[in-house]
């Protein structure tokens, strides 16, 4: 490859993923998937599609969810947009919103796609330090900016923050998008940022199947917000792939918002079992911000984080470790059902014993 052929290739650091284990026998608590099956309407429409219907394009408003989406959150059909799972969404709302060349604002302990983005695009971006306590300083967001994004609860620490200080936050930037990443808020204990739409139009919150509607594998995702908002992104999708949801996806996920008692009860059986794994990693010497997701950001105050992994890794439990400064001695542990829990907890206790 010639040096000018090589300078203008586009260049990135990518994100990277979670594994996906192939081993049906590994307990996998990487990726903050949920343990439990999609909805029962899910799986009748997977059974009777007519794959004849396949070599159609799909519809391009992605009207069917956008209608079920609207319905279910009582907003108006202009105010809902869908896309490939909440990253494409956020990697849409980069594109379409970030552009006036002034840094936009993050956390510098978050979703380590958003620093990537903002490189794909060439976005400047300034990132702002979490508290002792692992929350933002809402002071941070109240310079100048070019738009901010901070998910709630943050990922991979799992605290929530006040619906407060995003009020304090979108005050002080009339003038610039605010997205408020919310792929883990069914587990909190808070309110969405949702219902702050019809005050600030410069809000943008973002939602996904990946984790409380048990969809990673279908790629789902949405956004509220102003319809002025909507209709840029809506704008933006059409100049970029029409054609962004399938056929399948958009009959999946139907079923899987209207079926609200189902979605309901496991995301409360998630979060108990979410409080028992706290008391249980408490008791066995890790520390960690009070989560208000379906994953626990976990240190140990003897053992290096990084030794925990390789063990647990050994006896196919797998977790999240990032090699990160400040991050590097903590694991991500997705909660996933009661017997795998109990499975990680055995397997800790025999590593700290050995150790």
């Amino acid at each position: 490859m010639t040096e000018a052929l090589e300078k203008n290739i586009r260049k990135v650091v990518p994100y990277v993923p979670g594994e996906q284990p192939q081993n049906p026998d590994v307990i996998k608590l990487n990726t903050n998937e949920n343990p439990y099956s999609p909805a029962p309407g899910v799986a009748r429409v997977l059974k009777s599609m007519d794959a004849d219907l396949l070599r159609l394009y799909p519809d391009p408003t992605n009207g069917c969810l956008v209608k079920a989406l609207a319905d279910y959150y009582e907003l108006a059909e202009d105010q809902v947009f869908v896309g490939i799972g909440s990253d494409d969404v956020l990697s849409m709302s980069f594109l379409t919103f970030f552009n006036s060349g002034k840094p936009i604002l993050f956390p510098n302990v978050t979703y380590s796609f958003y620093d990537v983005w903002a490189d794909l695009y060439r976005i400047p971006y300034v990132t702002c330090a979490l508290d002792d306590q692992m929350m933002i300083k809402k002071e941070d967001y109240f310079k100048e900016n070019g738009g901010i994004v901070i998910p709630n609860p943050n990922a991979p620490t799992g605290v929530y923050e006040p619906l407060e200080t995003f009020e304090e936050i979108l005050q002080k930037n009339t003038d610039v998008v605010v997205i408020v990443d919310e792929a883990y808020v069914d587990f909190a204990d808070g309110p969405s940022a949702r219902t702050l739409i019809e005050k600030y139009p410069n809000l943008l919150v973002v939602q996904t199947f990946s984790k409380s509607r048990s969809m990673a594998g279908m790629r789902i995702g949405y956004a509220m917000g102003n319809k002025e908002l909507i209709k840029a992104l809506n704008d933006v999708k059409y100049s970029f792939n029409s054609y962004t949801m399938s056929r399948v996806a958009l009959l999946c996920g139907v079923e899987a918002v209207n079926d609200k008692a189902y979605f309901e009860e496991h995301v409360k059986k998630i979060c108990e079992t979410r409080e028992k794994t706290k008391k249980a990693l408490a008791a066995l010497g890790f520390s960690f911000p009070d989560s208000q997701s379906n994953f626990i950001f976990a240190a140990h105050k003897s053992m290096p984080a990084k030794e925990i992994f390789a063990a647990l890794k050994a006896r196919n439990i797998f977790v999240r470790y990032f090699n990160k400064p400040g991050i590097d001695n903590y694991l991500r542990i997705t909660i996933g059902t009661d017997e795998q829990i109990q499975a990680l907890e055995a397997a800790l206790r025999e590593i700290l014993l050995q150790a």
